[in-house]
């Protein structure tokens, strides 16, 4: 049977819970988890919790190649330095096109605002992101979780059970 591969892709100023309760989450569940950043090595969280990104961004192969079954875009301040990677986007978009689902919670959807994904999809985020995601289409609630299709939406860290058990769900984990 093959392991259950997720990607993480994050940076600098990361909301620091976003990340490590994701990736703890799913790695409890069996997956292998690859943590992607503009650079491999340590970047650090907005509260000071040191990451490691075993994979440069631009070292990200398609979707489908790699066996991932799953994106988890955490927010804080790094999904405003993600979206303008143009690598970042193509990955957004390659989970998109392959059907794999894609988590993003608080400024996450960033991401996918950038990548055209959200447009006439059920979406959350962060209450700074609101007017964005109306603007870019998506049909905002204002909920812990949101699930619209393969992709699952999240406002903020206090939402982190009820968006991990979701996605668990989803990945049948």
């Amino acid at each position: 049977m093959q392991a259950k591969k997720a990607l993480i892709v994050s940076a600098d100023n990361v909301e620091d819970s976003e990340l490590f309760y994701p990736l703890y989450r799913l790695r409890e569940a069996g997956f292998t988890v690859d943590v992607a950043a503009p650079q491999a090595g340590e970047f650090a969280g907005k509260h000071g919790v040191t990451f490691s990104a075993n994979l440069a961004v631009d070292d990200v192969e398609s979707a489908g190649s790699c066996g991932y079954s799953l994106l988890v875009l955490p927010g804080g301040k790094a999904p405003a330095t993600l979206r303008t990677l143009p690598k970042v986007i193509d990955i957004a978009n390659d989970f998109a096109s392959s059907g794999i689902p894609i988590a993003a919670i608080c400024h996450g959807p960033q991401i996918l605002i950038t990548a055209r994904l959200l447009r006439g999809r059920h979406a959350t985020c962060y209450k700074t992101v609101v007017d964005e995601l109306k603007d870019a289409g998506a049909l905002y609630e204002d909920k812990s979780v949101v699930v619209d299709g393969q992709f699952i939406t999240s406002r903020q860290p206090d939402d982190l059970p009820d968006f991990m058990r979701e996605v668990l769900k989803k990945v049948g984990a």
